[in-house]
């Protein structure tokens, strides 16, 4: 991902529950990014209206509108579909992750989150994949 040095990476957590946003944003905020915070599917459109994130959290399990079917419209969407979509889910079985991922999202972050790990996590998802040493 190709971005301006002197200009924080800003990600979008979409999370209901609030003690889980708070978490995200202190541990990523500390990592230098900026958050932006949104606890369901109607306020993490009118984000995104405002601020086009670099990557997106977003919980599947969301009041209303599931995370899934948010992440289908972004795709959906032209201007919207190369963001970057990540899942986060307390549902870590295989099948679950291959429904995110037919969804449109390049990944998954399982909840609990480790505090340890979670800037790692985010990181990778945001780092362009190494070249093949074929």
């Amino acid at each position: 991902m190709k971005t301006d040095p002197l200009r924080p990476l800003v990600i979008l957590a979409v999370e209901d529950n609030e003690a889980n946003r708070m978490l995200i944003q202190a541990v990523l905020e500390g990592l230098g990014y900026k958050i932006l915070l949104a606890g369901s599917a109607a306020e993490a459109h009118e984000s995104i209206a405002h601020q086009r994130p670099d990557l997106i959290l977003m919980d599947i399990q969301l009041p209303g509108q599931d995370g899934l079917s948010v992440t289908r419209e972004l795709k959906a969407d032209p201007d919207l579909a190369s963001i970057p979509v990540v899942a986060v889910t307390a549902h870590a079985m295989a099948s679950d992750r291959q429904l995110c991922l037919e969804a449109g999202c390049i990944g998954y972050i399982a909840k609990p989150f480790n505090t340890r790990t979670l800037g790692a996590e985010i990181q990778a998802f945001l780092e362009p994949a190494p070249l093949s040493q074929e």
